[in-house]
């Protein structure tokens, strides 16, 4: 005989003393060489959750390919793979955390409307670091070039910095403005 129970998420599941958990999509935002990927290697086993760097599947997948005029659209399509990895993974109720970059307000938007529609938890990690430290962090990445990154000239970098959008207060709140448009792939 099969026993059917539905929970609600604060629900205790019966004959166990554990609390289910809503699953949480947590976004790593910066810039190259801000501490996205350290700051989300940590997170991975605070929170037992899957760690998506695109990064580095690009770089398994493609070799390091960021002054390849196709790479952006690899990088993209990349993305939308993982994003459908994580949507099923969420659903599963083990957080994802998404090390994309998410450089614009639009595309964090996006993310904190799929979360919601999903019915899962949203959080956003922004690494803010000075542009002295970001520049010092890429020299030493450029020499050293670890496994999983690009190199990147800092004229690159330069252009970067000049679209990159910081995480504004509103965006960390619970409420979602129906009027904000959130795209993704529209920004860089």
């Amino acid at each position: 005989m099969i026993h059917t129970v539905k929970l609600s998420i604060d629900q205790k599941v019966p004959g166990n003393s554990a609390q289910m958990k809503m699953a949480t999509l947590h976004l790593m935002v910066g810039l190259p060489c801000s501490g996205k990927t350290t700051k989300a290697k940590i997170l991975e086993k605070e929170y037992n959750a899957l760690l998506l760097t695109t990064d580095k599947w690009h770089i398994k997948l493609f070799g390091n390919d960021a002054m390849e005029e196709d790479h952006d659209k690899k990088h993209e399509n990349l993305e939308e793979i993982l994003w459908e990895i994580a949507k099923r993974v969420l659903a599963l109720g083990v957080d994802v955390i998404l090390d994309f970059g998410f450089w614009g307000k639009a595309e964090r938007i996006y993310f904190k409307k799929q979360a919601k529609e999903l019915g899962v938890d949203f959080r956003i990690h922004s690494m803010d670091v000075s542009r002295e430290e970001l520049y010092e962090r890429l020299d030493k990445r450029n020499k050293e070039l670890p496994e999983g990154v690009f190199e990147i000239p800092r004229e690159k970098m330069d252009e970067y910095i000049k679209k990159f959008q910081p995480v504004e207060q509103e965006e960390l709140t619970e409420n979602i403005d129906s009027k904000s448009i959130g795209v993704w792939h529209n920004f860089r």
